[in-house]
């Protein structure tokens, strides 16, 4: 191995240090931040679910989510109705539709939702805060900056997921009922039977702690790089680049880890009813 490969390798394990070091103490700060900045906690909870300004007039990330949900509800319902009657069952769309909604769909696009919009202004702050030079003020003036910036963001990010998941996961199911229904004309009785057969409570809370679990991985990797961010407006941009990336494959990641821990290679699913 050359000297530029074991560089290489070196300055990549410092940073997976780093990264660790970084989200070991930002879980373990969480109570402290809770307790000592309660009132930063709550505004951060409003701002990132609802927005501030402009956007809080379309709801934030809770509306923008919604529309995206309602696009993956309405092509499951698309895909599923015509997959399913090439091979004559599609009376079987509404299971289809309670089946991926639940366990895929709905989830996996909040999870993108969160890293788009809460997790993206998170590292822009934090990479602006860090350039100008106000994250070591903070430190100089006595506050713990790591509780008081990155930990409380990641309260509100696994609380703001909560509305994001519900309106994700009511999204879905609407958008797949009305295309199933209004657009291909299949029967609303026929749907609801199969749907509601299918549709099974625990896979909603399995799904709703994966929504959970997402909001803490999407904010710890985004508030990290926001963190450390340098080199000026470039470099805040370019943190937010890395850290959108980081965090999607996060996502996708943590999909197939709790499906496989959760389901199984089997998908625990039995087809009666």
């Amino acid at each position: 191995m050359t000297i530029v490969g074991v560089s290489g390798a070196k300055r990549t394990l410092d940073e997976i240090g780093r990264q660790a070091v970084f989200y070991r103490d930002a879980i373990l700060e969480i109570p402290f931040a809770v307790r000592r900045f309660p009132r930063e906690t709550l505004r951060l909870v409003a701002e990132v679910a609802l927005g501030s300004g402009a956007l809080a007039l379309i709801g934030g990330t809770v509306v923008i989510c919604g529309f995206l949900t309602l696009s993956a509800g309405a092509v499951v319902a698309l895909q599923g109705y015509a997959s399913l009657g090439d091979i004559g069952v599609e009376a079987l769309t509404g299971f289809f539709a309670a089946y991926v909604n639940v366990r895929i769909a709905a989830p996996s696009i909040a999870g993108v939702g969160l890293a788009a919009t809460i997790g993206a202004g998170a590292t822009a702050q934090l990479g602006a805060m860090r350039i100008s030079e106000e994250i070591d003020a903070l430190e100089v003036i006595g506050v713990r900056s790591v509780p008081y910036l990155a930990s409380t963001r990641i309260v509100a990010g696994m609380i703001a997921i909560v509305p994001v998941y519900g309106v994700a996961v009511v999204a879905s199911f609407l958008a797949s009922r009305t295309v199933t229904v209004v657009v291909w004309g299949q029967s609303g009785g026929v749907y609801d039977h199969y749907f509601r057969s299918f549709l099974v409570p625990t896979d909603l809370l399995w799904s709703f702690l994966q929504a959970i679990l997402m909001g803490l991985v999407v904010m710890l990797i985004h508030t990290y790089f926001g963190y450390t961010a340098s080199g000026g407006p470039a470099g805040v941009g370019e943190a937010v680049g890395r850290a959108v990336r980081a965090s999607l494959a996060a996502v996708v990641f943590v999909t197939l880890a709790v499906s496989l821990a959760v389901y199984g290679v089997s998908g625990n699913f039995h087809f009666a009813g």
